[in-house]
């Protein structure tokens, strides 16, 4: 079915802009949902709390499948299992009566520490049934930042997995000293029993925890809607974490403004839509999407933990929808793209060609299922059977997605495909895109529902909301803002101005109310010669360049010119090497000189391409063979974005010595 093609406009302006005076930064119009343009929609008093959504949704739905996982049978990830939804609350209310009878009062902290698993999600919703204050410890973190968030929250009671307990008993992280009791999701070695009771912690099995609270029921204290929910520490690309203090009606109003917002479309969520988890729990849009599934009745199935063997967990679980942080997705699209690379000229033509044709039709306003059945059945179909063959709907949040990756993934994933953005902040959700709409591609969609959504001058980088086109800081005002940082007023004011959230995201304003995230105010330099390089910008572009699997862009304001640390993709990589005659393992090869050109040389075909400025080229390069996630060193946070001062350290040495080099006499 076609869509009738016309100029769509997906906010609107509730306040003009103001032009700044006397010293203050000029602030561009306040654009609301349409949705909400004559006040926000009322949220239900019956579903006011998390802990009132699910248990809502265990009487409607008691007998759906959950929570699902997969067990090792015979070195082989078996096929997943499940627990129901009065399954898991049977186990949550033995949770939370174990947990009171520990003597827990509400207001109390609850650390939960591991990777995505069904005890993760009853800890967490044992907390929502007594008004605990639930404080996930990043699963990618390490020592440093569990030792801090230990400290700083006040916790002595963790739920852990069995593969962490060893990092909580590390002689580095002194603070989980402080802890009293130790839950371990599934059990602990006569070791670690032996360590922790020799500083004075209880521990308990999983099975052996719920027995306790089975013996000793206790009645439930549900939470308020002004009840501290989460305190969800955002992982930070510098200096030590920063607690934001989210409320039980944070999360509602969110999951509320989604029923709202997906009301609006023709296809609808059901209970048999399944979501494949693999994005931290400890992270807020993991978090609200499992949220909004128990909302709805659905399941959740959990990775089993590689996620470099998630397809496999696709392929076993066939979920209907998939959230993932860009460079996810990148990987995808490299995959489909490794794939093309060995059919012979024909196939491959031909896939091009029903490429070009679906992406004209889907151009011309047709939805994607029906802009060439005849393409999804002859090539498209391929690429959705590698992501499950179930998929219905892909959201991409946590950076921007580029416009390249997000155009192929809607074209041939036959499912629909949009992003998002939010912050912790913001409880996860800022803006959404919209499915089928093609004119949202590089965008990350319009305001939400219960938000308004300004920008602000930046003149230090030439950003004017009032200018053509509107660009600045994105600044937000949701109707529930968060309560602030934990025991940090200073850096809350500092965040927080006169109501409004200021992100440190540039965005720019598209003519039809939809956003797009252009820059980052932080991670902007001035080199030398004074122009001003937007970092991050030039990673997402540099990074679809094919021979590079990583790169970090690095400038700095004494030098005139940029370089960078690139991982090389290996399969590429290799293919260079045997059409040129080199041999030897990858270490091998990154070492040679003649790789070191190349990829200088595929970098400046990707900046002519992008049209990139001079001082935007890379000049110099450093190759590093190891992933930067894979890094013991932790150079990346738990959504992959990269720790620039981390990086730095790691790498100063060779980038003193790369610099002195470039600016050498040439030979």
């Amino acid at each position: 079915m076609m869509v009738k093609m016309m100029k769509k406009k997906f906010t609107v302006i509730v306040e003009e802009g103001k032009k700044g005076r006397d010293g203050e930064l000029s602030v561009g119009p306040v654009y609301r949902n349409p949705l909400s343009q004559h006040g926000y929609p009322p949220i239900e008093l019956e579903s006011s709390t998390i802990w009132k959504i699910f248990v809502s949704s265990v009487e409607k739905h008691s007998g759906n499948r959950m929570l699902g996982w997969r067990e090792l049978l015979n070195d082989k990830w078996g096929p997943y299992k499940w627990k129901t939804y009065k399954q898991v609350y049977e186990e949550v209310l033995q949770a939370g009566s174990a947990l009171r009878a520990h003597g827990y009062e509400p207001g109390a902290r609850v650390g939960i520490y591991g990777m995505n698993c069904p005890q993760w999600v009853v800890a967490m919703e044992a907390c929502s049934a007594h008004s605990l204050i639930c404080v996930p410890l990043y699963d990618t973190l390490g020592p440093g930042a569990v030792n801090y968030i230990l400290d700083h929250s006040e916790i002595d009671v963790v739920f852990v997995q069995d593969k962490k307990v060893k990092q909580l008993l590390n002689p580095e992280c002194v603070h989980a000293q402080r802890l009293k009791l130790m839950v371990c999701f599934t059990s602990f070695t006569e070791e670690q029993k032996e360590k922790t009771a020799a500083i004075g912690i209880q521990t308990y099995s999983w099975n052996d925890f719920l027995n306790k609270g089975k013996d000793n029921p206790c009645k439930v204290s549900p939470p308020e809607p002004d009840t501290i929910c989460t305190i969800m520490y955002t992982s930070g690309t510098s200096g030590d974490p920063k607690g934001v203090v989210l409320t039980h009606e944070n999360v509602v109003t969110n999951i509320k403004g989604v029923d709202l917002f997906m009301e609006q479309f023709e296809d609808k969520m059901t209970t048999d839509d399944v979501y494949i988890s693999f994005l931290p729990l400890a992270h807020i849009l993991d978090r609200m999407i499992e949220e909004y599934f128990f909302h709805k009745g659905a399941s959740v199935g959990y990775y089993h933990g590689e996620i470099n063997e998630i397809r496999d967990d696709l392929i076993e679980l066939k979920p209907t929808f998939l959230a993932g942080v860009p460079r996810v997705f990148e990987r995808i699209h490299e995959g489909v793209l490794k794939a093309l690379e060995d059919l012979n000229w024909r196939r491959r033509g031909i896939f091009h060609l029903l490429y070009r044709y679906k992406l004209h039709w889907m151009n011309k306003g047709y939805k994607q299922k029906d802009a060439s059945p005849l393409a999804d059945f002859l090539a498209f179909r391929k690429v959705k059977s590698r992501l499950g063959g179930r998929l219905r709907l892909i959201v991409s949040g946590g950076a921007p997605l580029s416009s390249e990756v997000e155009e192929f993934l809607r074209v041939t994933s036959c499912a629909f495909v949009t992003q998002g953005y939010g912050l912790t902040e913001s409880c996860g959700l800022s803006t959404l895109g919209y499915p089928d709409e093609m004119s949202m591609v590089g965008a990350v969609g319009s305001t939400f529902v219960y938000t308004e959504l300004r920008l602000e001058e930046v003149p230090e980088m030439g950003y004017d909301p009032l200018g053509e086109p509107s660009r600045g800081e994105i600044c937000l005002k949701p109707k529930s803002p968060f309560v602030g940082y934990y025991k940090n007023p200073e850096l809350t004011q500092e965040a927080v101005i006169d109501g409004w959230f200021h992100t440190g995201d540039i965005g720019e304003m598209m003519p039809n109310g939809v956003v797009k995230i252009i820059d980052r105010k932080k991670n902007l330099i001035k080199l030398s010669q004074g122009e001003y390089v937007a970092l991050e910008h030039l990673e997402k572009v540099y990074g679809i360049t094919p021979i590079a699997e990583d790169i970090w862009v690095f400038g700095d304001s004494f030098k005139s010119m940029l370089v960078a640390v690139v991982v090389p993709n290996e399969e590429n990589m290799t293919k260079w090497a045997q059409k040129n005659g080199y041999k030897g393992s990858f270490l091998d090869l990154c070492i040679l000189d003649q790789l070191n050109d190349y990829i200088l040389l595929e970098l400046k075909a990707t900046a002519e391409r992008n049209k990139l400025r001079g001082f935007e080229y890379i000049k110099g390069v450093i190759i590093e063979p190891q992933l930067f996630e894979l890094s013991e060193k932790e150079l990346v946070t738990a959504t992959l974005k990269k720790r620039r001062d981390r990086l730095l350290k790691l790498y100063k040495v060779e980038i003193d010595a790369l610099y002195k080099k470039l600016s050498g006499p040439k030979s």
